[in-house]
């Protein structure tokens, strides 16, 4: 499964890298946004629910054995949550690595024998893996 945002500017980006991983017609997609902080940030905790039950749902479906996450710089739900007065690239990058650890945390308890990647995708299309 892949998790992504509801950003547009990102959706080519993010089906390109998909495609170029092999990846068409194999995956399932949610998209929310902030992806991973949508799904961790307690801002968006209504949503929560809804996406591990959709996760839930896609593996006894689709037989998944792996949550894809891409977030994306310039990210309006980082900005929703940031509690610095100043909204900046580094504030930003701490609420998205914030979001992956929470996100893995709940998923390695919940999912011991699946695996889980998160990437971080710029405005230039760089694709960042975080481990």
């Amino acid at each position: 499964m892949v998790l992504s945002c509801i950003d547009p500017r990102f959706q080519p980006i993010v089906f390109n890298y998909l495609n170029k991983k092999k990846l068409k017609g194999k995956y399932s997609l949610f998209t929310i946004a902030g992806a991973s902080i949508g799904v961790t940030a307690p801002k968006f905790k209504n949503w929560h629910k809804t996406f591990w039950d959709n996760f839930e749902t896609s593996i006894k479906i689709h037989n998944i054995q792996k949550l894809i996450v891409i977030n994306h710089r310039d990210c309006g739900a980082a900005k929703i949550i940031n509690e610095k007065k100043k909204f900046n690239s580094l504030n930003e990058l701490k609420i998205h690595k914030s979001s992956f650890k929470k996100i893995k945390k709940i998923f390695k308890k919940k999912y011991r024998k699946l695996k889980i990647e998160t990437y971080l995708i710029s405005l230039n299309k760089k694709i960042e893996k975080f481990n």
